[in-house]
């Protein structure tokens, strides 16, 4: 019987997991798009749409809950001031799971998961301006 037994565990412990979670949820919203496997990116769908139910709350209480687990502030600025007022007037639904095909060293199966009204920008974005920040301090 698979009682109680509502989520995958993916191979890792509870600690791993959690960690997982929260980097790929703030890689998810710093870049809008990201690709995983397709058993990660349908897990982290829930995650993040709870996350994008706080930022639509917006209180202080909500920011907190969401620091507590996104772990960094800059991801929780972007979250709380972008993406929950992109999202106020939506009812759920903030994420899209897109399968990509297989990778090809294992075949395992890949999803592109992103946000529904994506900002398309954003994707390499920050990756863009760290490398001009660092391209700066060595000249």
């Amino acid at each position: 019987m698979r009682h109680a037994k509502g989520y995958r565990r993916l191979n890792r412990t509870h600690e791993h997991r959690k960690a997982l979670w929260a980097n790929m949820a703030g890689s998810l919203i710093e870049h809008e798009q990201i690709k995983t496997t397709l058993p990660k990116a349908k897990e982290l769908r829930p995650i993040i749409e709870k996350m994008i139910t706080l930022a639509k709350r917006g209180d202080l209480h909500a920011r907190r809950q969401a620091n507590a687990q996104l772990k960094q502030d800059q991801y929780v600025s972007k979250l709380f001031d972008i993406l929950g007022p992109r999202y106020k007037d939506r009812q759920g639904g903030y994420v899209r799971v897109l399968k990509a095909g297989f990778r090809y060293g294992d075949m395992a199966p890949m999803a592109i998961i992103e946000f529904v009204d994506r900002d398309v920008d954003a994707k390499g974005k920050a990756d863009h301006a760290r490398t001009a920040a660092e391209d700066a301090a060595d000249a």
